[in-house]
């Protein structure tokens, strides 16, 4: 058994995280692995989709039956970088009302949606403006501003990891020294929900840190973010962003179905759960190095929806 986490396994367990070494399933696969090296440039390229894979991505589903399709017939399929048109929407809206609402708190004249939700509303959520609110709403435009360019640069205020899950620098929130106190109120206001049922809350800080334009629920952890600007901190349903709250995904069964059939593939087994008997048709006959990739698939979608995800209120 192995201290150290394979770089494959960075979306399910932080490189440092030791008790995936007690995961004996998890090793098994690596040592499946390990019996098929050299691995050739398709199944690299596939695993690395793996590896990429978030169950609380928007269209998850869609991206698990893309990769299992891919083990089926060993070859990446065409991908398009493209944003789906009505993401892309919500992103380039909600930007636009931001900012026309920091710069002089007026939404009348702007005639855009975000989701259905009216820039008015939207407005309306925030309440009156306030130095404070002003500059936590620019926080939110920034975040908003990097998902539409990379190039733009946002500045976390609360989340202190490395770009794997790995441990920060301690140096997360330096970027707003000259606004100390409002980072401070930030961090100390604390959006209150519930996490897989039980009471939980998120500052508002690390909220608007983990606000991603690929989740599921973009629009309704914007909603909730710009209530806790404008002093409603309990939001409902239950605020869901990055990892937490993923079983509530509309996709969520869909997904499961995905992974049961590519264990019953790997484990060739007849399973009680649900399976996609199209899906497991098309998965041929189990090789080695499909039953890796299928196993690997199935264990990173079990361990994002079993591994707690609990998030530190900053």
């Amino acid at each position: 058994m192995t201290d150290k986490v394979r770089s494959c396994w960075w979306n399910c367990y932080a490189p440092d995280d030791k008790s995936a070494a007690d995961d004996e399933e998890l090793v098994g696969i690596d040592a499946m692995e390990d019996a098929i090296a050299p691995l050739d440039e398709q199944t690299t390229a596939i695993r690395r989709l793996i590896t990429r894979f978030e169950l609380c991505y928007r269209a998850a589903d869609e991206e698990a039956e893309r990769i299992a399709r891919a083990i089926s017939t060993g070859m990446v399929p065409a991908d398009s970088n493209e944003r789906a048109r009505e993401r892309k929407a919500e992103l380039e809206n909600s930007y636009r009302i931001l900012s026309q609402w920091c710069e002089n708190q007026n939404v009348e004249d702007v005639d855009l949606n975000v989701g259905g939700i009216s820039a008015e509303t939207v407005a309306g959520f925030i309440g009156e403006p306030s130095p404070l609110k002003i500059w936590q709403v620019q926080r939110v435009v920034e975040k908003i501003g990097e998902a539409l360019d990379p190039s733009r640069r946002y500045y976390r205020m609360a989340l202190d990891v490395g770009d794997y899950g790995e441990t920060g620098t301690g140096s997360v929130g330096d970027h707003y020294k000259d606004n100390a106190d409002f980072l401070e109120k930030t961090r100390k206001t604390a959006i209150h929900d519930t996490l897989e049922g039980r009471k939980s809350k998120v500052s508002l800080a690390m909220a608007v840190d983990l606000l991603e334009p690929c989740h599921w629920d973009f629009v309704g952890a914007l909603v909730a973010i710009f209530k806790a600007i404008g002093g409603s901190l309990q939001p409902a349903p239950a605020f869901a962003c990055c990892a937490p709250n993923v079983k509530l995904s509309p996709l969520f069964d869909r997904v499961k179905i995905i992974s049961n059939t590519l264990g019953a593939f790997w484990k060739n087994e007849n399973r009680a759960e649900e399976i996609d008997g199209d899906l497991l048709a098309a998965l041929g006959e189990p090789t080695p190095t499909k039953r890796w990739l299928a196993a690997s698939l199935d264990k990173t979608i079990r361990l994002q929806l079993s591994l707690p995800f609990d998030v530190d209120p900053g």
